[in-house]
């Protein structure tokens, strides 16, 4: 089954939320309207990705977790794309690599939860993510004083944009982050997975 190449029309930027969305849940949903709304985004892209190299265990199905995952964010500037397994890119950066080439006329956000700042040195190639692209993160539940004291916030704390000032995330210069706090919703998928209610 193909999987899309999103449309973005010239000068948008767009926040990309990347994850195995296995399962898609209102935390997601939370998290990205409020990236919309802090950040100034024109619109939100789910990259839903084939597996997360930094877990065991696979994921469900691809196309189960894109139906899901659509039937839970329902919105007009959000996106709901397999664009990763098309381009077949498996880690971020190489992702960002390829999704700017193929739209050179737009901006990207990379946005991620605080949980993800706190370890987001173990990503591959982490630092040409932050030196080429702006990064939005959200406060999550029991994450945030990890994620301010993890090694990536220490090392670009001279890059780091005021909360109070996150709508100029969208035009800033990478490197370039800002951690915005949010009415946060404890629930995730590893939860919803462990109770049973989503299985591969």
């Amino acid at each position: 089954m193909r999987h899309d190449i999103p449309f973005a029309a010239p000068g948008q930027v767009i926040g990309l939320l990347g994850g195995s969305f296995d399962p898609a849940h209102a935390g997601h949903v939370h998290i990205t309207r409020e990236a919309l709304k802090r950040f100034g985004l024109d619109a939100v892209w789910w990259l839903v990705s084939p597996g997360n190299p930094l877990k065991e265990r696979g994921p469900a199905q691809m196309q189960r977790r894109l139906a899901h995952a659509r039937a839970v964010m329902q919105h007009p500037r959000v996106t709901i794309t397999g664009i990763e397994a098309r381009l077949g890119t498996r880690y971020t950066a190489q992702t960002l690599r390829a999704i700017t080439a193929l739209y050179p006329t737009q901006r990207f956000v990379w946005l991620m939860g605080a949980d993800n700042l706190a370890q987001f040195h173990l990503w591959q190639d982490w630092r040409a993510i932050m030196d080429t692209t702006p990064v939005g993160v959200l406060a999550r539940p029991g994450e945030r004083i990890s994620a301010r004291m993890s090694r990536a916030a220490a090392l670009y704390a001279p890059a780091r944009i005021p909360g109070r000032m996150s709508r100029t995330l969208r035009t800033a210069q990478a490197p370039a982050w800002c951690f915005v706090n949010v009415p946060m919703m404890d629930v995730s998928s590893s939860a919803i997975r462990a109770a049973g209610a989503w299985s591969a």
